[in-house]
């Protein structure tokens, strides 16, 4: 239509909200759906972080918060910042966010003008290349292969940097992936950095405490701190503590990036719900032990994952070292034909007739920048996820 903007013509609708919207749809035809399709635990937010939110409520904590953030959140970040990542933030280099999406838009928003180039990572979560490009950035793929990992090379990133390139994003663990780097990984991408000081570094931590067996996670400051002044470190609470509908996304950065971050959210949302930040102190501040627990159901998810899809024909599907996402190949099975003489040839027609046909929704890789391929969440209970990948198993058995 002629009135809508020419920056919403730039942008992509969300792949991951439309395939879990068609399963919503397609659960109210038929109640045997299965959606493997959005990336939410299924566990209950903390008691203690719920309680603290209704003792905020009761003492009135009600009011128009800081843009920024209330005190003792930022407080609590930073303390956050420095146990776990040994990071130093003051509180005029923290600014929480509806979530961390807006935390990302808001610093690309900020600082990216036209022509800008935004480096993301492929496979990418959907939504970076076109908050880029609703910015009037221009997004550049940097492409990964399986063999490696789905993981970014130096000589790749040093590839794709330009003179015009403004931003990295790097997302460890990975969505969709769940791939995520090791400190001499990590080491190796920073030096590419440390020689092109023209170039920013985002970081999305927001899966940091989601990985399994002896893998231990590293922020890219945390590897090499010369590159402090010029790298924004966002998290969140909506994985590790199953937050995801309270919306609470943080960054800690540069004062002169926050505080146009800052001058930004102020004529945009505003600050984030005070009720909801007051839980996400008593999420910082008290008590982890959830997250031993939250781990161990996922690792053991994720290994029985991993090991149905390979037993399905035709796909191949690598063991991910974090988050709540796989992503098996399905290269052997295009071109194949359904018994009803359908010919699968993308890996969007792959998903789109698990979808029909067995009730299981997940996302097809083209979305995400790799192909074929697609992301599965296994975020869901054991019993669900053993009835899905059955079916998945049934589904690619049934192809010519």
């Amino acid at each position: 239509m002629a009135f809508i903007s020419e920056a919403l013509g730039r942008m992509k609708p969300s792949a991951t909200i439309a395939l879990t919207q068609m399963a919503r749809d397609l659960k109210a035809k038929r109640d045997d759906v299965i959606s493997l399709a959005l990336g939410e635990p299924d566990f209950a937010t903390p008691d203690h972080i719920s309680e603290a939110a209704i003792d905020a409520i009761r003492r009135g904590e009600t009011k128009y918060p800081p843009v920024a953030g209330i005190v003792p959140l930022r407080e609590a970040i930073s303390a956050k910042f420095k146990r776990e990542n040994s990071l130093d933030y003051g509180l005029d280099q923290i600014i929480v966010g509806t979530g961390g999406k807006q935390v990302i838009y808001n610093a690309l928003l900020a600082t990216v003008n036209a022509g800008d180039e935004v480096i993301c990572v492929a496979p990418y979560w959907v939504s970076y290349p076109e908050i880029a490009a609703l910015c009037g950035g221009t997004a550049v793929t940097a492409h990964t292969t399986e063999a490696d990992g789905f993981k970014l090379s130096a000589e790749e990133l040093e590839r794709c940097i330009t003179p015009k390139t403004k931003w990295l994003i790097l997302n460890s663990p990975s969505n969709p992936t769940g791939a995520a780097y090791s400190r001499d990984e990590m080491k190796a991408l920073t030096d590419v950095l440390v020689r092109h000081p023209h170039v920013w570094l985002m970081t999305d931590d927001i899966y940091e405490h989601l990985t399994y067996g002896d893998f231990k996670f590293v922020t890219a400051v945390e590897v090499e701190p010369s590159l402090y002044d010029r790298t924004l470190t966002i998290n969140g609470l909506s994985k590790a503590y199953s937050m995801t509908g309270w919306r609470i996304g943080y960054g800690g950065g540069p004062k002169q990036l926050i505080k146009a971050m800052d001058t930004l959210q102020g004529q945009q949302t505003s600050g984030t719900c005070t009720i909801a930040q007051w839980a996400g102190v008593e999420a910082l501040n008290g008590p982890q032990d959830h997250l031993a627990i939250f781990r161990a159901t996922f690792e053991e998810r994720r290994n029985l994952v991993v090991s149905m899809l390979n037993q399905a024909r035709g796909l191949k599907c690598a063991m991910p070292e974090g988050a709540f996402y796989v992503y098996p190949s399905m290269g052997e099975l295009i071109g194949k034909t359904l018994p009803s003489g359908k010919k699968i040839e993308t890996d969007e027609d792959f998903v789109l007739e698990l979808l029909q046909t067995e009730g299981v929704a997940a996302v097809h890789g083209s979305a995400f920048g790799l192909g074929p391929n697609m992301r599965i969440s296994y975020a869901t209970s054991t019993d669900l996820l053993e009835e899905a990948c059955q079916r998945i198993q049934r589904f690619c058995a049934s192809l010519n």
